[in-house]
């Protein structure tokens, strides 16, 4: 707890962010080092308000801030990884600003482990949930740990596909949330439940304090959080100014491998993947694809890859919906039905999951 106390202090310190706290270490070694240092020995190496601020007193703000921390790691399950520490992951060591602690919840030992991170629009359509979760579930029973950051749509899917394939096969990859805010709190709160699951069966990590709420620009920094621990990144759907472009761009920065789920050229949630593939992203349509580009040793379980499309007893209307967005005047004159059967039809077919309504009143299948 003193180690950690002096860890934490660092991170309290006035104008110490992590570039300049990986500075100090490189200098002096471990925290309670640059404590002890004198105040023209920080000078050296860094401005001197900064080095003013690291000899002053704790405030008594900060001391709050630290013991509160200290008893939530007394807690089962949760745990504070410093650049010191044996079980800090090692594939963050490889990216060019490698957070000083992580704040974590879980199976930390998840975070050694490979893994793969998928992410997209939080305004995902149904068929880009199911792909995502599919995806998950694979990869997730090959041995990979699915990472995404716990926002709702395609990252909400991701991290309930990873955790289904690890309910019944310990040796899963399970999932690893890397969230935004402090790792004390849950946002969005709709994902509640999920993040106490995650809890259990997963690992969630956070760069940020306790209690740091939700503050817009922190999200897209830890994206390269959610890159860096994965062997490669895969978008499932994504607008052109998605968020998960970011991520994309940061693996592709720091030597990951970018993958793509390729989509109808009318979708808008299908233009960010599709500038992907333009700039070199590879194109993926199972989960079996991104195992045998990773090299990752397969089995059984990814062959399964993403589930067989569902079968109904209206194929032939299904063939005429086709998988580009169609109005129900289009559909009338393909199937030579009338309106009124033709709804019933497409109302089964919804409720059965194979088709969605998009906005326009335009009909797409799903799978």
């Amino acid at each position: 707890m003193d180690d950690l106390a002096s860890w934490l202090r660092l991170d309290q310190v006035p104008g110490v962010g992590g570039e300049t706290a990986r500075r100090l270490l490189g200098s002096f070694g471990l925290p309670e080092n640059i404590f002890g240092a004198s105040f023209s020995a920080l000078q050296k190496v860094v401005p001197e308000r900064i080095a003013h601020a690291i000899i002053a007193p704790l405030p008594g703000q900060a001391a709050e801030r630290i013991a509160r921390t200290q008893e939530w790691v007394s807690q089962t399950g949760n745990r504070v990884l410093t650049l010191a520490d044996a079980d800090y992951p090692a594939a963050l060591l490889d990216i060019a600003d490698p957070p000083v602690m992580l704040y974590a919840k879980g199976r930390v030992e998840l975070l050694s482990r490979p893994s793969i991170a998928i992410v997209g629009s939080r305004n995902a359509t149904v068929q880009g949930m199911s792909n995502a979760e599919q995806f998950a579930n694979t990869l997730s029973a090959s041995g990979l740990s699915v990472i995404s950051g716990m926002a709702l749509g395609i990252d909400t899917a991701a991290h309930i596909g990873g955790l289904h394939a690890s309910v019944s096969n310990r040796a899963a990859g399970s999932t690893i949330a890397v969230i935004g805010t402090g790792a004390d709190i849950v946002y969005p709160a709709r994902n509640r439940t999920l993040a106490h699951q995650i809890a259990e069966g997963g690992c969630i990590i956070s760069e940020y304090a306790l209690g740091t709420p939700a503050i817009a620009a922190n999200f897209p920094r830890r994206n390269r959080i959610i890159s860096g621990l994965a062997r490669g990144v895969l978008v499932v759907e994504a607008a052109l100014q998605s968020g998960s472009l970011i991520t994309a761009r940061m693996a592709a920065e720091q030597g990951r491998d970018v993958f793509a789920i390729p989509g109808s050229i009318h979708s808008p949630l299908s233009k960010g993947c599709h500038q992907l593939l333009k700039q070199g992203a590879k194109l993926v349509e199972t989960a079996q694809d991104i195992l045998e580009e990773l090299k990752y040793p397969t089995g059984s379980a990814a062959e399964a890859s993403a589930a067989a499309p569902q079968r109904t007893e209206y194929d032939a209307l299904l063939q005429a919906i086709g998988f580009d967005p169609v109005s129900l005047d289009a559909l009338c004159e393909r199937c030579a039905y009338d309106v009124t059967t033709l709804q019933g039809q497409l109302l089964s077919l919804e409720l059965d999951g194979a088709i969605e309504m998009l906005p326009g009143g335009l009909y797409r299948r799903v799978g």
